[in-house]
């Protein structure tokens, strides 16, 4: 049949054209910057230090840590929905639906890295909470940079093995991995991964190599809202490394100064500020001052579980001091049933 053979409707037209010049495989990718704008095209790179977008006739260029997210097209409805259950820390509803996916039947290499990055983030999120193996979320980690080094969730991963490993007591390996962060290209990334150095030094119990580190972050202009919140943790892990140098005084001068500007829907902030609270007291001989601290991460701010599992186990250790171990076993059993792995 002949489909010139008679006059086309001029109302047909725009469908036509549309038809012919959208190809079936043409690709649309969504991506979300950290404040949730999001923009959409067809991703035409990716490395680990970010991804190249194609909009029309003009790519576009994203760092790494200026995303939040980005849906590709071809992503199956499981990893749209781990995916989203992931970043709203539901770690076990995110496996739930992860785990149900086959990476044979994705059809591009940027689905296959998001599903195995966000269940080896899953698991290691969930073992840095007391509910896994940490070891064997590093295996699951090392797996995902190992096949996808060139994913733009690279450096995350290398900060949740560092995270692992200083969990796991192993501070050279956790240096190593904080201090890779200073290969990324972002300005944010290299000054926290010197903040990280400070809290490996704080693990080893080296106040004075932490403190050095701090007021590195401290000391510089603050040029976004990321470094200044990484200036106000480094201000909190100063006062730590204060207190374990028995400088209680100077240690409570800080947070109380920090808690007095805190945002308290900031857990992770709030939760180091008062267990470091809690330091500088008990550096001070103030018990009952320490406990209070504590007390405030273990009721306000237990949505941070590190901080909320060092806070129930300085608890336990406190209690009894103040003539109540029935406390110190509530506060042990809490522990011992929200982190098992602690």
């Amino acid at each position: 049949m002949n489909l010139f053979a008679k006059p086309i409707s001029l109302r047909l037209v725009p469908l036509i054209v549309l038809l012919m010049v959208t190809p079936a495989f043409a690709q649309l990718d969504r991506i979300y910057d950290k404040a949730e704008d999001n923009v959409v095209g067809t991703i035409v790179n990716v490395t680990k230090d970010g991804v190249t977008l194609k909009r029309g006739d003009n790519n576009q260029e994203f760092q790494a840590d200026q995303i939040l997210k980005i849906l590709y097209e071809g992503d199956p409805p499981s990893l749209t929905k781990g995916r989203e259950f992931a970043l709203d820390a539901q770690y076990d509803q995110a496996l739930s639906e992860l785990k149900t996916i086959s990476l044979d039947s994705l059809p591009r290499d940027v689905n296959k890295a998001d599903t195995v990055y966000y269940l080896a983030y899953c698991e290691a999120k969930l073992a840095l909470a007391g509910k896994g193996a940490k070891d064997a979320a590093i295996g699951k980690l090392l797996a995902f940079a190992r096949g996808y080094s060139q994913s733009w969730h690279f450096y995350e991963a290398a900060k949740l093995l560092g995270d692992l490993s200083l969990a796991l007591n192993d501070a050279d390996k956790a240096l190593t991995y904080y201090k890779s962060l200073m290969n990324a290209p972002s300005a944010n990334m290299q000054i926290e991964s010197v903040y990280l150095q400070g809290l490996v030094n704080l693990k080893n119990q080296e106040p004075e190599k932490a403190t050095t580190e701090f007021e590195k972050v401290i000391g510089l202009k603050a040029q976004s809202a990321a470094v200044a919140r990484l200036q106000v943790l480094a201000k909190a892990g100063k006062a730590l490394a204060l207190a374990q140098s028995s400088k209680g005084k100077e240690s409570l001068q800080i947070t109380n100064q920090l808690i007095g500007d805190l945002n308290p829907t900031d857990v992770e902030m709030a939760a180091r500020i008062y267990n470091a609270q809690g330091a500088g007291y008990e550096a001070s001989g103030d018990i009952e001052g320490a406990i209070l601290a504590y007390l405030h991460t273990h009721l306000m701010f237990s949505l941070q579980p590190d901080a909320h599992a060092q806070a129930l186990q300085r608890l336990v250790d406190l209690w009894p001091q103040v003539g109540k171990p029935e406390r110190a076993a509530e506060a042990r059993q809490e522990l011992q049933q929200r982190y098992p792995g602690f």
